[in-house]
């Protein structure tokens, strides 16, 4: 495309009128560091200085991130309002480092955190965000960990209020319909919402019937053309049912925001271009598991006032609870299990509600933990020393700065959870895991947790939830090591315990009950997969030999594993186990190795090819080109695939593919919406929940901003699918409804990859 820059004096106009806007309301004092009135305070033997109008930090080697800090405090937000924080920094050599505004005080709860680095040159860095919360806050810089010393200064920091509403209102884009798209010579340009990475690849989609390339504009926030390009005809697309045109502005390297796409009269949605593109998704998808807390009372202070409730299923007033829960009895009971009940009764408090309502799954919660531990293990490895998922203090969650990184800290809730749902010694099917527990009649929304009044009932242990626990206990006993050694060993002791017991009880399968007893089935009556997934973790652990013959005799040790229509999820995580065995089994063979890790960089090169060929840019392409159940997901899996590839072999063009996957969540589909609450223009704010239940109930809050919505599914399961989608096209099978649970439900494996992708691409720049 052809850049135009001699718009220029325009574009600095604009940029004028802002500052002076910004200025008017700033928030750091002498951030330029002319006055010595700034008030910046360094701690850990950080020694500062103030040199030619910068402040420079001398910072020792050595230590963990948060012990070298830098920052000022008494910074005044107003909750709601949006802030653009901007930061220039310089190093004598290259340098990543945390950035974060959080609260000034217990918990240090962050609003927002910016994965900063520095180098030689000046380096710009911006971000906005929203404040959540009015308690007197702090910029800080995490400096520890390097291992020399070194020596950081910054400039023209800067903190203010800006408005975000674009321009003219003839600049805005509207959805495209929720059905078939219309045969529109253009419709409205289909772009990543929330940004595009200033050295990646910056793609958008048309649909239009047009047969011949179209011209399209790059505009930027006050309406100035600053490129231009012809479209490319990138073919009829089955799953819009129409022709696809797709224009390429990645040789655009200027940062900001309010850029738009104009092809001919229509208009996207604005979208910004940067370097730190996915650092605030990362926080916002991993807070969000923190109000999806059974067993604590939601504190407002750290989740937001709107998400604060009781303590949930505790057996307080009418609320059965979950703190003495017996097995599932009666016709129920004899229609599902057969002979099969027990004499005992269980503490199953904690955990994480699966998704829209109040039952807790083995399966979906041990891969949903995994992911989190997954996404630490990745950051500890192959993060570059820096990662911030190893912070204490990434997420909204109230065990912040308790020397534990935040990942670890929500998995543990669920492990937690998971050793309690263990059936006892002494006890039959002992060291066997309870397949789940939920009410013994489905409740109807709204309703708050702490207020069902139903009856809890643990269901019959079953093999699949034995091994997938076996699996995350595995992986987890390895992470905590270094931060609770008992709770490590507790963990490698139970997961021992249970692959035993799942040998002992091979074919104890979760039946389909048709979804009648007040909760889902995940059933499953084939788990060699979770037999490899766990013998996997308990290799990567232990170095056992008996779990790696375990392996070789698999199907899956060297068959065939990874599908583009969802490479892994709960009912088949046997890739989990061939991706973590590539990235952490440095106990095989180096045969073996060697192997496994060819088989991770060829699936990531595939769906690479794959990727290229989509107009939409996703990594997916199911049977038929129907979309299932949790669509969004399954790309997402996919993409972390292609991670996995980028990790092992250092391939740009896997890293690239994974970024404009990833547009396609955050707006770049038929749909022309953001799949992620509070991103982009356009995003769910109706998924189907019990507590996030605003469009029922004004009382209620709509999900939390990082809520992931599952995606448009061809199958329509629910009455509104049923009404209001019938003989939809796959990518416009969906509909932002509460009562839409098939497209439109929040679910913790859904939201652990997102957490697991925007890690990665916040890490890999």
């Amino acid at each position: 495309m052809i850049l135009r820059n001699g718009v220029a004096c325009v574009a600095l106009v604009v940029l004028g009128l802002l500052l002076v806007q910004a200025r008017a309301e700033e928030t750091i004092v002498d951030g330029a560091f002319e006055q010595a009135k700034d008030g910046f305070w360094g701690s850990g033997d950080v020694v500062l200085s103030r040199d030619n109008g910068k402040l420079c930090a001398a910072v020792p080697a050595g230590g963990q991130m948060w012990d070298r800090l830098m920052g000022v405090n008494d910074l005044s937000l107003k909750p709601g309002k949006t802030y653009r924080l901007k930061i220039k920094t310089e190093s004598r050599e290259e340098h990543r480092f945390p950035i974060l505004v959080q609260r000034a005080a217990e918990p240090w709860t962050a609003q927002v955190r910016i994965d900063g680095r520095a180098g030689e040159d000046p380096t710009d860095i911006s971000t906005i965000f929203v404040a959540t919360e009015a308690a007197p806050a702090q910029l800080v810089f995490h400096l520890g960990g390097a291992q020399g010393p070194w020596h950081l200064c910054i400039d023209d920091v800067t903190l203010a209020e800006v408005d975000t509403k674009p321009a003219t209102a003839a600049m805005a884009a509207t959805p495209l319909p929720s059905g078939t798209p219309s045969p529109l010579e253009v419709l409205p340009p289909l772009v990543n919402q929330s940004g595009y990475f200033l050295d990646g690849p910056k793609r958008v989609t048309i649909i239009s019937s047009s047969a011949k390339p179209l011209d399209f504009r790059l505009i930027d926030a006050s309406g100035a053309t600053v490129g231009e390009g012809t479209t490319k005809l990138a073919g009829f697309d089955p799953t819009v049912g129409a022709d696809t045109h797709v224009a390429d502005f990645s040789a655009f390297h200027r940062a900001g925001e309010g850029y738009r796409i104009v092809v001919g009269d229509a208009t996207s949605f604005s979208f910004s271009i940067g370097r730190d593109v996915y650092s605030k998704l990362r926080i916002d998808a991993l807070s969000w598991f923190y109000p999806q807390r059974s067993g604590i009372e939601i504190d407002g202070a750290i989740a937001g006032a709107a998400y604060a409730r009781p303590a949930g299923h505790i057996n307080q007033e009418e609320n059965k609870g979950d703190s003495d829960v017996g097995c599932l009895s009666g016709s129920a009971a004899e229609t599902l299990y057969g002979d099969w009940h027990c004499g005992y009764r269980l503490d199953v408090t904690g955990g994480w509600y699966d998704a829209g309502d109040n039952g807790k799954y083995a399966v979906n919660g041990a891969i949903s933990a995994a992911q989190l531990l997954g996404t630490f293990e990745r950051g500890m490895i192959y993060g570059g020393g820096a990662s911030a998922a190893l912070s204490d203090s990434l997420s909204r969650i109230p065990e912040n700065g308790n020397g534990v990184p935040d990942l670890l800290d929500e998995a543990r809730w669920e492990l937690e959870f998971l050793l309690k749902m263990i059936v006892p010694d002494g006890q039959p099917l002992a060291g066997m895991v309870h397949h789940k527990v939920h009410d013994t009649a489905w409740t109807v929304l709204p309703l708050l947790p702490h207020m069902d009044a139903q009856e809890r009932a643990l269901h019959r242990p079953s093999t699949a939830a034995t091994l997938d626990f076996a699996a995350t206990a595995a992986q987890g006993a390895r992470l905590f090591a270094a931060y609770d050694d008992d709770f490590s060993q507790k963990l490698l002791t139970a997961a021992k315990k249970a692959w035993l017991a799942a040998a002992a009880n091979p074919v104890l399968y979760a039946p389909t009950s048709d979804g009648l007893q007040g909760g889902g089935d995940y059933d499953d009556d084939d788990v060699i997969d979770e037999t490899y997934w766990a013998a996997a973790e308990l290799f990567i652990s232990t170095g056992e030999k008996k779990y790696l013959t375990a392996l070789h005799a698999s199907p899956y040790w060297a068959g065939p594993i990874f599908s583009p229509a969802g490479a892994f999820h709960w009912r088949n995580p046997a890739a989990l186990g061939r991706i973590n065995l590539a990235l952490y089994g440095d106990k095989l063979p180096k045969k073996d190795l060697s192997m496994i890790r060819k088989s991770v960089v060829s699936a990531a090169g595939n769906f690479l090819k794959l990727q290229q060929k989509e107009p939409f840019g996703q990594i997916y392409r199911p049977a038929e080109s129907r979309y299932d159940w949790g669509s969004n997901h399954a790309i997402l899996q996919n993409m972390i695939v292609m991670a996995a590839g980028y990790d092992l072999s250092g391939d740009r063009g896997l890293l690239q593919g994974i970024r404009e996957s990833m547009d396609y969540i955050l707006g770049r589909n038929a749909m022309n919406m953001s799949y992620v609450t509070g991103y982009g223009s356009v995003s769910p704010h109706n998924q189907h929940s019990r507590w996030y239940a605003h469009q029922v109930d004004a009382s209620f809050p709509n999900p939390p901003v990082g809520s992931l919505a599952g995606g448009p599914n061809s199958t329509p399961v629910d009455e509104i699918a049923r009404n209001r989608l019938q003989g939809c096209v796959p990518q416009t099978c969906y509909v932002d409804d509460i009562a839409a649970y098939g497209s439109n439900e929040i679910a913790i494996n859904w939201n652990a990859p997102l957490v697991y992708v925007a890690s990665f691409l916040a890490d890999a720049l």
